[in-house]
């Protein structure tokens, strides 16, 4: 019988009511991309990337920036909806014992969030832990 363990942990965190301006600061969204991954342990593969994203076609998206960090562990996004005061973020790494509150505090503090919701998910639940193919 294979041996197996989960492979990550995935947090989403949906953010409301935050703050203008810091959710249309491309600056504040690399700035959060750049150093969240060293706050809590993870590596960077390269630098982030953040790209404006014009008001899209349909109604709930008024335009807004769109980043993300390739790390070791996996990657992190950070998508801002200012006119929404909403911000919607993943954090995703194979690094078990995710630090849940502080990485929901920081963006809480960086965008000035009134509320959040946050979702914590186990990955790869029957991820073997030794290589199955030679």
């Amino acid at each position: 019988m294979e041996k197996i363990c989960n492979f990550g942990e995935h947090l989403t965190i949906d953010g409301y009511y935050g703050n203008f301006e810091k959710l249309n600061d491309e600056k504040l969204v690399k700035f959060c991309l750049n150093e969240l991954p060293d706050r809590v342990g993870m590596h960077k593969l390269a630098d982030p990337e953040v790209y404006f994203a014009p008001e899209n076609l349909n109604n709930k998206d008024s335009g807004g920036w769109s980043g993300f960090v390739v790390i070791t562990e996996s990657h992190i996004s950070i998508h801002t909806f200012p006119y929404r005061g909403f911000v919607s973020i993943d954090v995703y790494t194979c690094k078990n014992g995710m630090d849940i509150d502080f990485i929901s505090n920081y963006f809480v503090d960086k965008f000035e969030l009134k509320d959040i919701e946050t979702n914590f998910i186990k990955r790869g639940m029957k991820y073997p832990i030794e290589n199955i193919n030679n």
